[in-house]
């Protein structure tokens, strides 16, 4: 049995995760259905889960914790991140999903959110939902909830669709590296009827990740991506992490677009529907990307990184759209929740009515170079922090999230770790040289102590 003391370790910013069965087991998730439940206080809630064989599990654990509590379950089955967002803005109820994303196959975790996909963070019920699990909430007397079975996969895909005109899509030839995951189930539903060719790498459902690691964000596990782009002439590869919510794309070349390219080019398609529309962006994205806004006769605005900030500044502004660097993508007409999908179809969108490969498409926005996130493991995260803004007192600083700095033309982001003694570097200078100079130098100060 886990120790429920491993729920300090497992309770993040933003989720639940851990390794199975040491740090989350059957018992530790019936008592987080239980604490949700009552955090939640509704009739009923929603639960799916990904692929991995340990959702069946625990989620019928949680299952049964909600129910104790007098909450009916509707148990979605197997779905991707962004179906149950659909789900509970669609069914406006609260909802549970089981998944640890782009994890190793060890790991599980629970992705929590209200009614209308309202997110629940660290500091919007998380710590409470942990501090009830720790303490175990007895059942109620009376009445169980009762568990029902509902396939959303259809009205789902619908929901995608809806975001583009699909009389104005061209029979583009498309890859996509589904890692396994649970874009093997979504993916095919979406783009089903529509006028695309799609070759699947992976497709099959399968939470041991057989073929490689369901994280696109690391080069090396978009290989066999690119390569099939090559080999099969195709327009694009799009790469899904584990549980679907997020996407990579390559180009026709085979070159990967960042997700601040990628956010570029989706606020040019959201504006083009909604001009003058405000764009919402996290504070690691490149400058390109409020450029490009700008351009298009958007309204861009800069945000913290992590969901729960982009969803409250998107509820607070009436932005349409909001990107982060990290491949998530959230739309306001998506109960403002990300979709890897609807960000692809946007992008297919475009592709079909510019009739140009995808490199040309987004050479415009391709402005600057970047470090990538460079982590480097400190004792002391805010002492380091504090000796690099001292080292650069003379620039533009702002502390929205970390410590950004504005040197003349290049700029940095320094931000610490939510879980460990890390701290995260992100970097843009007009060339590379230029970049890989500069990030040194702050690489140099960060380090010294």
């Amino acid at each position: 049995m886990a120790p429920l003391d491993t729920l300090d370790a497992t309770f993040k910013a933003y989720d639940i995760r851990g390794t199975v069965p040491d740090q989350l087991d059957a018992d530790v998730c019936r008592r987080i259905g239980a604490a949700f439940a009552r955090f939640a206080d509704c009739p009923r809630l929603l639960v799916a889960r990904d692929m991995r064989p340990s959702g069946v599990e625990l989620s019928e654990a949680f299952t049964e914790g909600a129910t104790g509590q007098g909450v009916d379950v509707v148990d979605l089955g197997m779905a991707s991140t962004d179906l149950v967002y659909f789900a509970a803005g669609h069914l406006d109820a609260p909802a549970a999903v089981f998944t640890a994303s782009h994890n190793p196959a060890e790991y599980n975790g629970i992705k929590l959110c209200l009614a209308g996909a309202k997110p629940v963070g660290q500091d919007t019920g998380l710590d409470k939902i942990k501090e009830w699990a720790k303490e175990g909430i007895d059942d109620i007397d009376g009445r169980h909830g009762e568990v029902s079975h509902q396939d959303l996969l259809g009205l789902y895909a619908d929901h995608v669709r809806s975001f583009v005109d699909t009389t104005l899509l061209k029979p583009l030839k498309i890859v996509a590296d589904t890692a396994n995951g649970m874009g093997g189930l979504v993916a095919p539903a979406v783009f089903e009827g529509l006028p695309f060719e799609v070759d699947y790498l992976y497709p099959e459902l399968d939470g041991s990740f057989p073929n490689h690691p369901a994280d696109p964000i690391q080069q090396e596990n978009l290989r066999d991506l690119q390569a099939a782009v090559l080999e099969r002439g195709a327009d694009v590869g799009l790469a899904f992490d584990g549980d679907a919510d997020r996407v990579f794309l390559v180009d026709e070349g085979a070159h990967p677009l960042s997700g601040s390219l990628t956010t570029g080019l989706v606020a040019t398609g959201m504006l083009a529907k909604h001009p003058g529309a405000t764009i919402l962006y996290n504070l690691i994205c490149s400058k390109a990307v409020p450029e490009v806004v700008s351009e298009h006769g958007g309204t861009p605005m800069r945000t913290r990184v992590g969901h729960s900030f982009i969803k409250q500044t998107m509820a607070e502004t009436g932005a349409v759209f909001g990107g982060e660097h990290s491949g998530h993508y959230y739309f306001q007409d998506n109960y403002r929740a990300d979709s890897g999908l609807v960000a692809s179809l946007v992008i297919l969108e475009q592709l079909s009515v510019a009739g140009v490969p995808l490199s040309e498409l987004v050479a415009p926005l391709d402005r600057y170079a970047n470090s990538g996130e460079i982590n480097s493991r400190v004792d002391d995260p805010q002492a380091a922090i504090e000796r690099v803004a001292a080292a650069y007192e003379d620039a533009e600083q702002d502390r929205l999230d970390g410590l950004t700095v504005g040197v003349g033309d290049w700029w940095f982001n320094l931000r610490a770790s939510n879980t460990e003694p890390l701290l995260r570097l992100n970097l843009e200078a007009p060339t590379s040289d230029e970049c890989d100079a500069h990030t040194s130098e702050v690489l140099a100060l960060i380090r010294e102590g």
